[in-house]
């Protein structure tokens, strides 16, 4: 039977509403008849009538088709199709009535009232029933999706009003937090406490829940959705009607969040004085060019006109990304781009693309960075950023490259974790061949957090915002320094102007900033409330996790107390103590015997014999 609907061409479908439509007007005409006379079987009363049947009839047809009656979809009948009916119908009365007095049948005038009124009732009661006959139809031959609506209001009703005509759809009942509503019937369904949710999941086999609750805000409709799906069902969030039209500009709904808006401070002026000149026609290399600070750097030098940039990275995906981004970019600038896959570690690799592409400047971004990836990988990360650097370095100097710029961590200030260490002993290591090269400079540019970074706070809480939180906050009292991509990699650029060999130069990075203001800030910008004992009906909840190993409450810049100025109000000179030549060639002895060995009671020793000010972390485990 299914299959026979289904397929029933549109012409034949046509044809039988017309049918039923014509076979109902004698009938019509006989209750009428029936009604007036008080008999239910007029006979000869109604004789000389009986000829107006079939011109009424023929008529009907004629009427019908004329104002496409039988074209009318039965599952869109509703009030527009239901006038076009009673229009019908009352065409029909009038032309009958007209008909009646002109062959003198003495039909009286209210038996035709009657009968126009009798049709009108019966044409729209069968296109219901005829309705409801074909919905059970497919309904019991095709495999519908059950639902549950979680909101019984107004925008729940309006929803089963809407798919209760569905043959695919079959809602099966509501849930709603509303006490006063639960074990009472709306819309023709039950409505039933959410706690009872994984119960009517099994018992009809649901396979979908749809939120019609849009004025509950996003966060906590995230957190409705996300404790439905644990039971295995999808759950689809149904907008409100004035998402639909457009009550509000597209551009409020989605506008980003910017870093810069959390500093609180003046940022870095786009142009800087000099600094183009310093890069125009060279050659730079930048390693870790895929990364977060790395690929800043490109973008920055595409300003400066460089003659050729040389992307140096070990990840094949971050490389395409940055190429693909920076050649387009180089076209008609006279720009050559030449990505190279490899890593920093590769003494072989190295060399060959210092000695293929002559490079004047070396930005050595490269670096495990993220501090408790690193702390659980500690030797990997000793290797990549301590030995990584020294085969950089000692490659640019046999290369005779005019600079190297080392880009490091406030972490390397009496580190806590293997990162920072990883990052103080790298500078040793620069410092060292700056005293014995005379070719070239060697300097480094030493800075905080960057927000927007891979791994920064910024995205992540956004991503957990997004999700209806909560936001995790590693402690209360967490403080860290904050400067933008942008900015970062332009002082970094200056920086090299002002450099001097061995130089230790610190970005100004303005004040520390408290995570948990962050955290606040960036929920109350999304247009949420924080939830929290004073404040129980907030949207989102602000999380205290606590440290993660190697993780320090906050972050410094110096080493020592002695710092100088330069040149540039946001770039500051440190004087700190160095490795004697005797001591870094010790500890890189000692170093590659732990990378060789991975033996990480080796690798926590050595970290605490030449990294000043180092706190061993608090799991035995961690390096």
């Amino acid at each position: 039977m299914y299959n026979l609907v289904k397929t029933l061409p549109r012409f034949w479908k046509r044809t039988i509403v017309l049918c039923v439509d014509l076979s109902l007007v004698p009938f019509s005409l006989y209750l009428a008849f029936s009604l007036q006379l008080n008999k239910l079987w007029p006979g000869a009363a109604m004789a000389d009538s009986w000829a107006l049947f079939p011109l009424v009839t023929g008529l009907a047809a004629v009427i019908s088709i004329s104002l496409g009656i039988p074209g009318i979809k039965l599952n869109a009948f509703e009030s527009r199709a239901v006038l076009r009916t009673a229009g019908f119908a009352a065409l029909l009365t009038t032309i009958t009535a007209a008909t009646s007095r002109l062959a003198g049948t003495g039909i009286p005038s209210a038996t035709i009232i009657v009968f126009g009124f009798l049709f009108f009732t019966l044409s729209v009661a069968s296109r219901l029933a005829g309705l409801r006959v074909i919905l059970w139809i497919y309904r019991r031959g095709s495999n519908r999706t059950r639902v549950l609506i979680y909101g019984a209001g107004a925008t729940g009703v309006q929803l089963v009003a809407a798919i209760g005509q569905s043959e695919e759809i079959d809602p099966v009942g509501f849930l709603d937090d509303n006490k006063t509503l639960q074990s009472v019937t709306v819309a023709g369904l039950p409505v039933h406490a959410p706690a009872r949710a994984a119960e009517l999941v099994r018992e009809h086999d649901i396979d979908r829940v749809v939120m019609a609750m849009p004025s509950l805000s996003l966060p906590r409709q995230a957190q409705i959705a996300r404790r439905l799906e644990k039971l295995g069902i999808d759950v689809h969030r149904l907008p409100s009607f004035s998402e639909l039209i457009g009550n509000r500009s597209l551009i409020d709904e989605i506008e980003p969040m910017r870093a810069v808006d959390f500093l609180g401070r003046n940022q870095l002026d786009r142009e800087l004085p000099g600094l183009s000149t310093r890069f125009q026609g060279k050659t730079v290399m930048v390693t870790g060019a895929g990364g977060s600070i790395g690929g800043e750097l490109c973008r920055q030098l595409m300003v400066c006109k460089p003659a050729r940039i040389v992307l140096f990275e070990q990840s094949e995906p971050a490389l395409y990304a940055i190429d693909h981004e920076l050649q387009a970019l180089a076209e008609g600038a006279g720009i050559v781009i030449e990505p190279v896959l490899g890593s920093v570690c590769a003494r072989a690799a190295v060399s060959r693309t210092l000695r293929r592409h002559p490079v004047d400047i070396v930005l050595h971004a490269a670096a495990h960075k993220h501090v408790p990836m690193v702390e659980v990988n500690g030797i990997e990360g000793l290797r990549n950023n301590i030995l990584g650097t020294r085969v950089m370095a000692e490659a640019a100097r046999d290369a005779n490259v005019r600079q190297f710029i080392l880009i490091s961590s406030d972490k390397a200030v009496r580190p806590t974790n293997v990162m920072g260490a990883s990052k103080r002993l790298a500078e040793l290591v620069v410092q060292d061949l700056a005293d014995r090269c005379a070719t070239t400079l060697f300097s480094m540019v030493r800075f905080g957090n960057v927000l927007g970074s891979s791994g920064s706070v910024i995205p992540l809480f956004a991503e957990q915002i997004a999700r209806g939180g909560p936001v995790t906050l590693t402690h209360n009292a967490v403080t860290r320094y904050f400067m933008t991509l942008p900015e970062a990699a332009r002082l970094v650029l200056l920086a090299g102007g002002i450099a001097r060999g061995g130089d230790v130069l610190v970005l100004d990075m303005g004040k520390p900033t408290r995570i948990r203001d962050l955290a606040r800030q960036m929920i109350e910008r999304a247009g949420y409330t924080v939830r929290d004992a004073g404040h129980p009906e907030g949207d989102i909840e602000i999380v205290v996790t606590g440290l993660r190993p190697g993780e320090k409450l906050y972050e410094e810049l110096l080493i020592g107390a002695d710092m100088q100025t330069t040149p540039h109000p946001k770039i500051l000179r440190a004087q700190e103590e160095k490795l004697s030549e005797i001591e870094v060639a010790t500890m890189l002895r000692d170093l590659n015997s732990v990378v060789q060995s991975g033996d990480t009671g080796a690798a926590r020793a050595l970290i605490s014999r030449w990294v000043a000010g180092y706190h061993s972390p608090r799991h035995e485990d961690a390096v």
